[in-house]
């Protein structure tokens, strides 16, 4: 096969990282890949693409119109005549739809968010049958992609977007005497919860007998400027803003507790990433989080927008640091078995075989 990838941007988040374990088993199993963005966003992605050998084309401008995108992407990919077109996030997968049906190429179309907006989601409902195959980036969004867009099991499948590494360094065990350091690596976004965390920071004031402790948060975003400025009006000084990180493993290895109070997540690499590199996780109950993290074995799961309850468990996490490195270990042992290289390979075969059975 030929295929046309498609994506939103070249934005570092978590449908753009993971396209270069995608593409090296697409080549695995003798394929052809071809990488266009519609438009480039900070292009964080393009790093890591270059370094696997991927030549990722920039469509259009940030402020292009929709139809100038629309005529881009159709001249893009005339030029480099795919069998297959495959779109990754909706902006993509809507106009990828278009163009093959233009040119009578067979669409298979990623789904990457829990939570779409009712607007999207009207228009996937109108055009799903121009996609072919539907493939969801976690059990999780599998399930809830089946069920919005009502689909029978035939069209559709999953691809777990994550691959753990068995030769990476993990983080080491938290000492006594040590700052208690508490990581978190995410767009700055209403989505990611991070409000709900900083009042839970709050509330944790008023419990003696902890020890220090600092919390870190690498991302970057829209929110940065508010929540910053919340941080300040109400003291928490023990709160970083550490922006973008390129090297993910090496600050995850700086922490010994991963917290992720997202309001909503699909697959949510980062914390998957955190369990990898032996951290516990304290995360919500919200997409592929709550099916990986098992209660009080390799972290623990709270409610979203939950302060009081947020505060309750770290507080108890804080007044016992010691046992954060079993549960580390057992967290990587689990993601280890579950998202295993060869479980990534497997499961990316598996949908090119059904693939190459699609035809125009």
């Amino acid at each position: 096969m030929r295929i046309a990838y498609v994506i939103n941007t070249f934005e570092g988040g978590g449908a753009a990282l993971p396209i270069p374990a995608i593409v090296e088993v697409c080549r695995q199993h003798g394929h052809e890949v071809h990488v266009a963005a519609l438009i480039r966003r900070n292009g964080r992605a393009m790093e890591a693409m270059r370094k696997a050998g991927i030549d990722g084309v920039v469509l259009a401008g940030e402020k292009a119109s929709s139809r100038h995108v629309l005529h881009e992407l159709d001249r893009w990919v005339r030029s480099v005549r795919p069998t297959h077109i495959w779109t990754s996030l909706t902006r993509a997968t809507l106009l990828g739809q278009l163009v093959g049906a233009w040119q009578d190429i067979p669409v298979v179309s990623w789904q990457h968010n829990a939570f779409l907006k009712p607007a999207n989601l009207t228009l996937l409902r109108l055009t799903k049958k121009l996609t072919r195959l539907w493939v969801g980036d976690s059990d999780y969004v599998t399930n809830l992609t089946g069920e919005r867009l009502d689909l029978p099991s035939s069209q559709l499948a999953c691809w777990p977007i994550f691959r753990t590494h068995s030769d990476i360094q993990p983080a080491p065990a938290w000492k006594p005497g040590e700052v208690v350091r508490i990581g978190s690596l995410g767009r700055l976004d209403p989505t990611k919860g991070y409000d709900t965390l900083f009042r839970a920071l709050i509330l944790l004031r008023a419990v003696k007998g902890l020890p220090e402790y600092q919390v870190t948060i690498a991302g970057e975003g829209r929110e940065y400027a508010r929540l910053h400025a919340f941080c300040q009006l109400h003291g928490l000084t023990n709160v970083r803003f550490a922006g973008y990180v390129n090297d993910t493993a090496a600050f995850l290895r700086a922490c010994h507790l991963y917290v992720q109070p997202s309001r909503g997540e699909g697959f949510c690499i980062a914390a998957h990433e955190a369990m990898n590199m032996g951290l516990p996780v304290l995360g919500s109950t919200v997409g592929e989080m709550n099916h990986s993290i098992e209660q009080g074995v390799t972290g623990w799961k709270i409610h979203p927008d939950h302060p009081q309850e947020l505060a309750t468990t770290l507080e108890m996490i804080l007044r016992h640091p010691e046992r954060l490195a079993d549960m580390g270990r057992a967290a990587r042992d689990l993601v280890m078995r579950r998202f295993s290289p060869h479980a990534f390979s497997q499961a990316g075969g598996d949908i090119l075989r059904r693939m190459t059975d699609i035809q125009p």
